[in-house]
């Protein structure tokens, strides 16, 4: 059984939302406090975090922040804003998803396994995705036995990627993970390596379109 950690000022969503995980396998701890959920993951082995953006004591933003500095468990923002800059916020926090409410509780689930699948890859095994097969101790890129040249930091974005499906990353938190925000480096350079990995997968006959996503005005993500 894995662990949820659920935040939200309101007692009625979170008891709404461990009426929706409960059967499906997940032990639902509640909190309407960020101070006192943050001292729950000082304490309790917590698998995801569920959090409100709009909290009384110390906001949803202000939470991932301090949870990102102990720990990269999943988190998913549950907010009731649409706007591209709450959610490029919340990302560049440190959020690997988030959810707008309303929600629909299959659409929750997914995201929520599709986050919780990062912390079951295993380093030792090679990277696979539909026929895809990256070694990455010899930085080798293959689709059904076609080898696929790649620069070191093309290969290290598809690792990234396959790593993390269906997580949205802004350009800015890919160049901070790759590129550690050299001076010489600005987002225009994620588009072009983006878009000569889509070039090489296109020539191999990999439906390369159908996965590796444009988030228009955010960044990019992995469909699986």
């Amino acid at each position: 059984m894995k662990t949820v950690l659920l935040i939200d000022d309101e007692q009625r969503m979170l008891d709404l939302l461990a009426l929706y995980l409960t059967p499906h396998g997940y032990a639902c701890i509640k909190k309407t406090s960020g101070l006192d959920a943050l001292t729950v993951l000082e304490n309790v082995k917590i698998d995801i975090v569920l959090l409100d953006i709009m909290m009384p004591d110390i906001d949803g933003w202000a939470i991932c922040e301090k949870i990102r500095e102990f720990s990269d468990l999943p988190i998913i923002m549950l907010t009731a804003r649409s706007a591209k800059e709450e959610v490029v916020k919340g990302l560049k926090k440190g959020a690997d998803d988030y959810i707008s409410k309303p929600f629909n509780e299959e659409e929750l689930l997914a995201r929520m396994d599709a986050v919780l699948r990062r912390t079951r890859n295993d380093p030792s095994m090679p990277l696979e995705f539909k026929g895809i097969q990256l070694d990455e101790e010899a930085l080798e890129a293959k689709y059904q036995k076609q080898q696929i040249p790649m620069t070191p930091k093309e290969f290290s974005l598809l690792s990234l990627f396959l790593k993390n499906p269906n997580k949205v990353f802004t350009r800015d938190h890919l160049l901070s993970i790759l590129w550690s925000f050299s001076v010489e480096t600005d987002d225009r350079t994620i588009d072009s390596h983006i878009r000569n990995i889509r070039d090489k997968f296109r020539k191999t006959g990999f439906p390369i379109d159908q996965h590796l996503k444009t988030v228009w005005g955010v960044g990019y993500k992995w469909s699986s």
